[in-house]
């Protein structure tokens, strides 16, 4: 067996649901790996994740299967990936998980991905418009080359757009005024984000070709809105 084979292994159980493995690395002896069901620590972890609008249409068709469940993309994504970890011996762990593990930390040593003025990780190519869903935990070594980017998406964008675009000036480059932002969204000029899409994401130059769908866009902002 290659060192290669559990991620093709991997990306075969989740291509069915528009998911990809994205950032993976075995943690070494300094770092608080997660113990898993059996007891023993976490030896690697494969973070899953997607691209763009790639998990939207498996998502619709089983949110129309589940309508009345809570908070479905976390259900949904529950579901999948306890299914997946299940073919392939691992274990699932989820955002929402408490106590809460450190997803953005992984995903940003995992994948080589900076945080951008808005807060959210960046991808070189993708931009804003993706997503990590969760991650297999694994009792055994699955090695796999660390992702270095050489540059920040970001450090090349002199106008910073996204900071600019906030109707509310929510965002400041360091941080984000929730409050704010949720205010806006409940007053009627607020449909303009609440049914296009966050205005300062779509602001960002960068993968904007991979913007998500409207109907997605409107999920997630429906979906903040309420929490």
């Amino acid at each position: 067996m290659t060192i290669a084979d559990p991620l093709v292994e991997i990306a075969a159980a989740l291509e069915p649901y528009g998911l990809v493995p994205r950032g993976v690395f075995v943690f070494g002896a300094g770092d608080d790996a997660p113990r898993l069901s059996t007891g023993v620590s976490a030896r690697s972890v494969v973070l899953i994740g997607h691209f763009g609008s790639s998990i939207w249409p498996y998502f619709t068709r089983w949110r129309r299967a589940h309508p009345d469940v809570d908070d479905p993309l976390d259900a949904w994504s529950k579901a999948v990936l306890t299914r997946v970890a299940d073919a392939v011996e691992g274990q699932a762990v989820f955002p929402s998980d408490k106590p809460y593990l450190p997803f953005q930390q992984w995903a940003m040593r995992g994948e080589g991905l900076s945080a951008s003025p808005l807060g959210l990780l960046i991808h070189p190519e993708y931009g804003l418009w993706q997503a990590f869903r969760g991650a297999l935990l694994f009792d055994r070594v699955i090695d796999f080359p660390s992702i270095a980017r050489d540059n920040h998406p970001c450090d090349s964008c002199a106008e910073k757009p996204c900071l600019s675009a906030c109707p509310v000036d929510a965002f400041d480059g360091k941080n984000f005024a929730v409050g704010r932002c949720r205010s806006y969204l409940a007053e009627p000029q607020g449909r303009v984000c609440l049914d296009g899409g966050c205005l300062a994401r779509l602001a960002c130059p960068v993968g904007r070709e991979h913007a998500y769908m409207p109907d997605q866009q409107r999920f997630h902002m429906a979906a903040f809105a309420r929490s």
